[in-house]
């Protein structure tokens, strides 16, 4: 909470929101750099199945990974609304693209509408889950996305991008 004036405000945050399935998701727009529509993504050999390969960006050889592969919801066919959100993982060299059926809308999302993601027990992971927003009616999780890939999937991706 911040406070203007003897008032206090909720402090709020943006957030880009996208559709995996029925499901919203949100990313913090602060490591959004773009989002572009889907492009011919060529296949990376003896990569984990969630990598869906690197495309050329204006020159620069990306990686991109597909979320619907890793958060395990199953495959889907692209269509018209399927893009590519490119992403700044750390620093400015680490840039990669993920893959989400739908791009929403950029909300602004107050603290006081992010809950606590819940503790589902041992052996499911929810560290890339920063909090689960209800805003309107709906629920929207928020994603850290440097902790969505774990540090060994990162090492694959980073070398994918150094590589190229």
């Amino acid at each position: 909470m911040a406070q203007q004036g003897g008032t206090v405000v909720a402090q709020t945050h943006k957030y880009l929101t996208f559709k995996l399935g029925p499901e919203t998701y949100g990313l913090d727009i602060l490591r959004v750099q773009e989002i572009i529509g889907m492009i011919p993504v060529t296949r990376v050999p003896k990569t984990p199945a969630f990598v869906r390969g690197v495309v050329n960006l204006r020159g620069r050889v990306i990686p991109v990974v597909d979320l619907r592969i890793k958060f395990e919801t199953g495959e889907a066919d692209d269509t018209e609304l399927t893009c590519i959100v490119v992403v700044q993982l750390a620093g400015q060299s680490t840039v990669m693209g993920v893959v989400v059926d739908e791009v929403s809308e950029v909300l602004d999302i107050s603290v006081d509408q992010i809950e606590d993601t819940p503790d589902f027990g041992a052996g499911v992971q929810t560290e890339f889950v920063r909090g689960i927003a209800n805003v309107d009616g709906k629920v929207i999780m928020l994603l850290d996305i440097v902790r969505v890939l774990s540090g060994e999937e990162l090492s694959v991706v980073e070398r994918l991008a150094s590589e190229a």
